[in-house]
């Protein structure tokens, strides 16, 4: 399958705000961010006016960079929250979160979007007590995410939890249990709940033309 390999700090970059795909490392100086906002480029610092759908577009792509997914599966989700009772808006976004990977990571499990999709790749994660190793499986509300009996998976995992620190803490939809390394998912995220920098009306209505 397809995946972007090149270096990540230039996805913030081009997008003009700080995505946090290399973990803890985005919250201190040495941040790429910090030390250059400008767009990737020899032509980086020049900005032109923005299009309507230039701007659609970048919202577009910021949330696919966010949560790690290809055009591909961006849009067949997008199909899916269409066809869901409620706003569009809202229920991709929750989709989003709900995916088996990202509760890897919001639990504290690891310290970014593509350590988490690597963790459920290798095996490492379970699913309601099975083994798990497919990152866009959707987590349904009841459901435990936890850690497969190996050395290697809770070494992985307790050494994120040590770097995230007790600093961080999980959403509220989320019930985290550090010592036994479980998350459990109360209830589907709601808007409020989910702080991405994102305006995803704009991802709406470049989909609906």
């Amino acid at each position: 399958m397809a995946k972007y390999t090149g270096p990540v700090c230039r996805m913030c970059r081009r997008e003009g705000v700080k995505l946090f795909l290399k973990g803890t490392r985005c919250y201190t100086p040495k941040c790429a961010f910090e030390r250059r906002d400008t767009p990737p480029g020899q032509h980086g610092r020049v900005r032109g006016k923005q299009s309507e759908y230039g701007a659609q577009l970048r919202e577009k792509q910021k949330l696919r960079r966010i949560y790690g997914v290809l055009e591909r599966q961006f849009a067949l989700m997008y199909e899916r929250a269409v066809r869901t009772k409620g706003i569009t808006g809202d229920k991709l976004l929750a989709m989003l979160e709900t995916r088996l990977d990202n509760i890897v990571y919001r639990a504290g499990f690891a310290t970014s979007h593509a350590m988490a999709r690597q963790m459920v790749n290798h095996g490492l994660v379970t699913l309601n007590g099975k083994k798990a190793s497919i990152p866009s499986m959707s987590v349904k509300p009841g459901a435990v995410v936890g850690c497969r009996d190996k050395d290697n998976a809770r070494n992985k995992i307790k050494a994120a939890l040590a770097e995230f620190s007790d600093a961080y803490v999980p959403p509220e939809w989320l019930q985290v249990d550090k010592d036994q390394i479980k998350a459990t998912l109360l209830r589907m995220p709601e808007r409020a709940d989910i702080k991405v920098p994102v305006n995803e009306s704009l991802v709406v209505e470049l989909y609906s033309k």
